[in-house]
């Protein structure tokens, strides 16, 4: 199976078949950018709503386990992530809150400095806050996937060293390969490698550019060329595809409501709207070609495991566990605590 580490827009029934198609059995979706708590949680309620509607192709997961079942049952497993740490509004206990929601990945800030942390695109990165290492911390406790996608290069070297977890950088590029602000430093991807962690390989054109992007065979290249910066246990896929986005959708996730002015996110008054994919990958299915094109390119089929599925496996075992010792620790609590245990019969017998 394949597992992308980041897809982001409005998923549809149509969507979920073309993952099926591409046996993807995992993907990390966006339930938000710049949005506050309240929005956040009208976000979920949604993506439960329309996964219900299709649990016939999709299930949330919050374990690799459930990955792994829901996987093998022939469905694609819904992971729940932010691009963006908006959704805690500030407070440090909401980390928990939203951890037991089903939230499995947070992005410690999106495209400008927040209270966590810089962002790559401030033209001064200010490393990691207090507050960041503190929301790091709680992360790590809660089982939430600690992403620094678009964090600048020394918060997301400060994260990486703060995190008793491994993190990820979930849809980015080494910076080496294309240079661009979102993708990250040979130095940063080699401390990340060296704590555990995963880079996600990006396909959006505008951060991985027009020759990797020509065909599978040059993407699955720059994919070969990442390992050689890592090694082949931190490599993954983070198409960071998007689903049925207009306009109006890329002028929040550019400038949501903290300007009244234009900006371009990771695109340019050169090239403004909506980047074409990848030559290969006009078509949602096409992420089935990648086992093949890896393959092509020299990888061996346990490698290509490694980077179509495995590495991410690994990653989500150690970080949600702490979820799922959590959740055990709660219910022991229940089945002996005198009171809590007898409360649903008296509340039967009443």
């Amino acid at each position: 199976m394949l597992i992308d580490g980041l897809q982001c827009g409005h998923f549809t029934r149509e969507t979920f078949e073309e993952l099926r198609r591409a046996d993807v059995g995992a993907v990390t979706v966006t339930c938000g950018f710049w949005e506050g708590t309240v929005e956040s949680l009208d976000s979920i309620a949604r993506w439960r709503d329309l996964v219900a509607a299709n649990s016939d192709l999709v299930a949330i997961a919050t374990t690799a386990a459930e990955i792994e079942t829901i996987a093998a049952g022939g469905r694609t497993a819904i992971l729940l992530g932010f691009q963006n740490s908006n959704l805690l509004e500030g407070r440090v206990r909401f980390v928990e809150l939203f951890a037991e929601l089903g939230v499995r990945a947070i992005q410690l800030t999106y495209n400008n400095q927040n209270e966590l942390g810089g962002s790559c695109y401030e033209a001064e990165d200010s490393g990691l806050s207090r507050t960041g290492r503190e929301v790091v911390r709680e992360m790590n406790r809660t089982g939430i996937l600690v992403d620094l996608s678009h964090v600048g290069n020394r918060t997301t070297k400060d994260a990486i060293l703060c995190s008793d977890k491994p993190v990820a950088v979930t849809h980015a590029n080494p910076d080496s390969l294309f240079a661009h602000k979102r993708n990250k430093t040979d130095d940063v991807l080699k401390v990340l490698a060296e704590k555990g962690g995963v880079l996600g390989c990006a396909t959006y054109r505008n951060i991985t550019g027009d020759h990797y992007c020509s065909s599978l065979a040059s993407w699955c290249e720059m994919v070969a060329k990442a390992v050689d910066i890592m090694g082949i246990d931190h490599v993954g896929i983070g198409t960071d595809r998007s689903h049925n986005f207009t306009k109006p959708d890329y002028d929040w996730m550019r400038m949501g409501r903290w300007t009244r002015g234009i900006d371009y996110g990771a695109a340019s008054a050169a090239r403004p709207g909506k980047a074409p994919p990848p030559a290969w990958f006009t078509e949602v299915h096409h992420l089935g070609l990648l086992p093949g094109g890896l393959r092509n390119v020299g990888f061996t089929p346990a490698e290509v495991e490694k980077i179509t599925s495995g590495n991410w496996l690994r990653l989500y075992r150690d970080v949600f566990g702490a979820a799922e010792q959590r959740a055990a620790a709660k219910l022991a609590f229940v089945q002996t605590d005198p009171v809590l245990a007898t409360t649903p019969r008296l509340s039967a017998a009443s």
